[in-house]
């Protein structure tokens, strides 16, 4: 056979609502009614309906609901997280709320160019999203877009907010009590802090409770040593911990697990053991830092898929017409423990 006598390929007219209708012996308007969640009609019957759409395979479709309800059943995600290190947990969490409710998200990153922003923004509109959420790599500096005065909801997961807007973020505190509470339940008794940049907001609110809570148990507080968020650095900050100190650290606390992974290494180029030696807490629970560190690292998770998902909730309500009340909401962090850190110590 020559190739131009190769057969057409013959593919399956979709389902109508037509052919759902005759089916069940109804009007295209009952059927349509009835699987729109509409019109007045006995339970049975519209059971009957739906039953029969799903037997046929029906799809219904998404450009005429969107009319019917006004809403495009879509919603935007703004990042200027260019590798993803936060706004893809967000967006799992995201999705996790708004797939059930028939709700589909695309991302797009706005790096850290205005223009770019905009004509994200300008895009959303132009596709009629149900509502946008903001979110980047640090919860201290706004996106480079402007979004007040949208006319639809936006709402800020891990980055600044607008004023009056509704915003989530992890309590940064809140983690930082954990591991240093841990440590002291452990018995450790010298506790050092090894974070990143002072340009930072988060670095700041982890040190002060950091020194909170040493002060509460009544052990010495050491004020924190600032850096890059890297592993180099974390070895070099055991340089300044260890070399001609009498009082040595029994444990460190860390900004991140990079910082946290470089100051391991540090420990055990020194023959230090970790935890036995000293303990290592990180924060931030990137799994594929956290896990692969030998021994593998406690650390902070900022339980950022929740944050997401209340989030995506959140968004939900008030494409739905209810309201939400503006301002921060922080969502709490849990301890992720592994070996690094150690069992209580004996004395």
């Amino acid at each position: 056979m020559a190739a131009d006598d190769q057969p057409v390929p013959v593919f399956p007219k979709p389902v109508t609502l037509r052919d759902v209708a005759a089916r069940a012996g109804v009007s295209v308007a009952t059927a349509s009614k009835a699987l729109n969640d509409q019109g007045r009609m006995t339970a049975e019957t519209r059971e009957r309906i739906r039953e029969t759409a799903r037997s046929l395979g029906f799809r219904p479709n998404s450009l005429a609901q969107s009319l019917l309800r006004r809403r495009s059943f879509t919603v935007g995600l703004l990042t200027n997280d260019t590798y993803g290190r936060f706004s893809l947990p967000l967006m799992s969490g995201i999705s996790d709320a708004l797939v059930d409710n028939g709700v589909s998200v695309f991302l797009c990153n706005v790096e850290e160019d205005p223009r770019l922003g905009q004509l994200h923004v300008e895009a959303m509109l132009d596709k009629r999203v149900d509502g946008i959420i903001a979110t980047g790599k640090r919860i201290d500096r706004h996106l480079p877009v402007d979004l007040a005065n949208l006319r639809i909801p936006v709402i800020y997961a891990f980055t600044q907010p607008d004023p009056d807007a509704v915003a989530f973020v992890s309590d940064d505190a809140g983690g930082a009590r954990l591991a240093v509470e841990h440590f002291c339940r452990l018995g450790r008794r010298r506790i050092a802090h090894v974070s990143g940049p002072a340009s930072f907001a988060v670095v700041h609110a982890r040190a002060q409770a950091y020194r909170d809570v040493l002060a509460e148990n009544g052990l010495p507080v050491t004020e924190p040593l600032l850096g890059a968020w890297s592993e180099a650095w974390g070895h070099e900050a055991v340089a300044q911990l260890f070399d001609g100190k009498s009082q040595r650290p029994d444990a460190v606390f860390c900004g991140n697990d990079q910082i946290a992974r470089g100051v391991i290494d540090a420990l055990r180029e020194r023959g230090l053991d970790v935890p036995g030696d000293v303990g290592v807490i990180g924060f931030d629970n990137w799994e594929i830092v956290a896990e692969a560190t030998r021994p593998p690292l406690t650390s902070v998770d900022m339980n950022l898929v929740a944050l997401g998902r209340e989030a995506g909730l959140t968004l939900l309500s008030l494409v739905g017409g209810r309201p939400a009340a503006p301002g921060i909401r922080k969502l709490p962090c849990r301890l992720v423990v592994r070996r690094s850190c150690g069992h209580p110590l004996d004395g």
